[in-house]
């Protein structure tokens, strides 16, 4: 409804502060962020006018939207703003959801939009106009998995069209901010603003509101934190959720509630923190799509503490993520009860409050970054987390937070609050072996930041296999300070934040110069890999990912083959394996590779196709797929349409090894047409995809992620998996080479790679 208009109070009374999410978690998180006291709104129907000294924060519920009906919402929530009040529309850290289109209806009927999307508490900073997550650029990591696009390479291909300037970090941090600010706001421009600390994004809020009302924030929690400071408003909140303290509606002997935590998002941190609380006594309850869709066991309810989740075999595809957010929420409300609710990702949150009727939610205070803990009308307690936040005892410290006297959870203030993973759940990770590849190469450098990456420690057990003391000489050019501690196996490794653990073979002199051929470094490429195969075959490691080698150099130094592949297969014992490419939206084995198209199809026969499907079949089981579906693609085109093309090369064979694989009750469908298989694998139909030859796999992974994506040799006793790229001699040893293949490299072995038994 329209805000009836008041004069501004005098002093250091604040403005009224209104801000808009597209999702429930970004609401909550707003709210807590800016540290006056506030009201969370389900959706602009409800919305009222904030009292002074008040933030309302309204979750519009937009976040998959069409990007019209996104941005009339926000022209709804803002129609007939008084201008006293402030306005902050909340945007995403990792730039998902309708920005363009919200940034657009946000700057109507106002002078200009100040644009801050940094996020410095989770390691999210802007440099150049482009996202850097702990200094990754975004479009190169795989935060956005489970999305149906490709993340933008910068902020203002995000806007669209809008007309952006770049608001550099020297001017952010200059004496003249306001001025830019304002010139670029007169130009009809939206400033981007580079920011690196919450210092910077104070500094940005302070130059944005002196730039006049008519000016509204574009931004994260961390800008609406840094408004909040300058707004010096903190009285009257409620101070956040504390370890140890009850929360205020239990005093007087209320029954307590059961607690239900619904995990709806594909992070790939989350079977990491669902497992501290599952060690600790709570039900993990782990639900198949197919069993959600069919509505069953919608009747259970809660005892103590249960874990709802979807199955992280399938996982959420880019394709079907919101239908299969859409069934978890209706099965977690069907299964509530009067259970105090912990809920993960925003549109998971948004869809349960919505089935059990919530219309809005007072903010206590925060337990962690971004977990924001807040009553519902009846008295329900609530926390709200984004999917992506959270280190891997999150779940434990809320749940802790809400029932301090469970005994299976131990006291919170045992728990630091960074803690890492425990020794339990690290035994529960696949033990990954890391050949350092070229020593001269690119390898050492690209190791390093891979394995002290954030994510690493919460999907596996890095081990490196190479030298210490080129990785220490990698660290120092990198400026990284870590430490690099030998092992003489990888099960005795302990895995702190901070350290690489390396069995250290010890091949390579302290003078080895960066980026140049040598036998001295071939030769230790050779062992390095030829001791993880070792390691492989004893059951020592789970999983091997290799960085690159380089072929000369490994010939001179008197091993004659192609690359790791053949040498892995000739290590191992095995006479037969098969590439897979491996990117988020899609996997792709090949039943032929290197070869000619015309010798592609002459080697092509029944048995070589059922052996390929087997391989794949098998990896995808190893993955935690259960029950994989794969699509076979033919050899001509539109699968020979019944012998139209071609010579019935698709009865001859592949139809005998696709009724062989059914009778075994593997499910592979086909033959396909190849571009119909693809398209069907980008939205979600088939776990895994059989190309007949080289091209008719490679194309379409290239443009259905390869950037994001590695490569995979099945058919080893362990998953293989490697970067997409050299050695790079031109760039080693200068602390230029980009990490983000090898962080996907090392996180899809741990993907693929079996797990050990507990």
């Amino acid at each position: 409804m329209p805000f009836p208009s008041s004069p501004l109070h005098e002093g250091t009374a604040p403005r009224r502060v209104l801000a808009l999410a597209d999702d429930l978690s970004g609401a909550a998180e707003t709210a807590v962020a800016l540290g006056v006291p506030g009201r969370i709104v389900l959706g602009p129907a409800s919305l009222d006018s904030p009292a002074y000294g008040e933030a309302v924060v309204v979750d519009l519920d937009c976040r998959c939207l069409p990007a019209s009906d996104a941005a009339g919402r926000v022209r709804e929530a803002l129609r007939a703003v008084p201008p006293d009040v402030l306005v902050l529309k909340k945007a995403d850290s990792l730039l998902r959801g309708n920005l363009a289109a919200e940034t657009a209806a946000c700057a109507d009927g106002a002078e200009g939009v100040v644009v801050a999307t940094a996020l410095p508490a989770l390691g999210r900073t802007v440099g150049g106009g482009v996202v850097h997550l702990d200094g990754i650029p975004l479009h190169t990591t795989d935060a956005w998995r489970a999305e149906s696009t490709a993340p933008p390479p910068s902020i203002s291909v995000a806007l669209g069209d809008a007309r952006t300037t770049l608001v550099p970090l020297e001017a952010v941090r200059g004496d003249a901010l306001r001025a830019v600010l304002r010139e670029a706001v007169d130009a009809g421009q939206l400033p981007v603003c580079d920011a690196e600390t919450d210092a910077d994004l104070d500094l940005i809020a302070q130059a944005a509101l002196a730039c006049g009302p008519g000016v509204r924030l574009m931004g994260t929690s961390g800008l609406a934190a840094a408004v909040g400071r300058l707004l010096r408003r903190t009285d009257g909140v409620v101070p956040p959720t504390t370890p140890g303290q009850g929360p205020p509606a239990w005093a007087g002997g209320r029954r307590q509630r059961p607690l239900l935590v619904v995990v709806g998002t594909a992070d790939p941190s989350a079977p990491a923190q669902i497992a501290q609380l599952t060690e600790r006594g709570a039900r993990h309850v782990s639900v198949n799509p197919d069993v959600m869709n069919s509505g069953v066991m919608n009747s259970d309810v809660p005892a103590d503490v249960t874990v709802l989740s979807i199955d992280s075999g399938p996982g959420i595809r880019p394709g079907s993520a919101r239908r299969l957010v859409s069934a978890l929420a209706r099965l977690a409300a069907d299964r509530a009860g009067d259970a105090d609710l912990v809920l993960t990702g925003g549109e998971t949150a948004r869809r349960v409050l919505d089935a059990i009727d919530v219309p809005h939610l007072s903010p206590l205070g925060q337990i962690h970054h971004g977990a924001v803990h807040a009553l519902t009308p009846d008295g329900r307690h609530v926390v709200t987390r984004p999917g992506s936040f959270g280190d891997t005892d999150s779940l434990l410290r809320i749940a802790t937070a809400l029932r301090p006297d469970l005994p299976h959870l131990p006291p919170q203030g045992d728990l630091p609050v960074n803690a890492t993973p425990t020794a339990d759940h690290h035994r529960s990770l696949p033990l990954i072996a890391v050949t350092m590849g070229d020593g001269a190469g690119i390898g050492p450098e690209v190791i390093v930041p891979a394995l002290l990456h954030p994510d690493t420690l919460t999907r596996c057990r890095p081990v490196v296999i190479g030298d210490a003391g080129r990785l220490r000489q990698a660290a120092a050019i990198l400026g990284v300070d870590c430490d690099i501690v030998s092992v003489t196996a990888p099960g005795e490794a302990d895995f702190p934040p901070g350290r690489v653990n390396v069995v250290d073979l010890d091949l390579l002199p302290a003078d080895l110069p960066w980026g140049a051929l040598s036998a001295r470094a071939g030769e230790a490429a050779y062992q390095y890999v030829r001791v993880a195969a070792d390691l492989a075959l004893k059951g020592a490691v789970h999983g091997i990912c290799t960085a690159p080698l380089n072929k000369e150099a490994l010939h001179s130094a008197g091993h004659l083959y192609p690359g790791h592949t053949e040498l892995l297969a000739h290590l191992t014992g095995v006479d037969e394996v098969s590439m897979m490419l491996s990117t988020p939206k899609v996997k792709v084995i090949h039943v032929t590779t290197h070869i000619g198209l015309i010798d592609a199809v002459r080697r092509i026969e029944p048995g070589l196709v059922e052996r390929t499907v087997r391989r794949g079949h098998d990896a995808m089981v190893r993955a935690g797929v259960a029950k994989p579906v794969i699509g076979v693609c033919g050899i001509n085109p539109h699968a020979g349409e019944n012998g139209l093309f071609g010579y019935g090369e698709e009865e001859e064979k592949i139809v005998p090894a696709l009724e062989v694989l059914r009778a075994d009750g593997i499910d592979a469908r086909g033959p396909l047409p190849a571009d119909t298989a693809f398209f069907l694998a980008g939205r979600g139909d088939y776990d895994l995809i059989v190309a007949m030859y080289h091209d008719q796999g490679h194309g379409p992974v290239k443009v259905l992620g390869i950037e994001a994506g590695v490569n995979l040799t099945v058919g080893l006793p362990v998953i293989r998996t490697s970067v997409d790229h050299g050695t790079a001699f031109d760039i080693a040893g200068k602390g230029v080479a980009e990490a983000g293949s090898m962080v996907e490299a090392v996180r899809q072995a741990a993907e693929m790679s079996s797990v050990p038994l507990r």
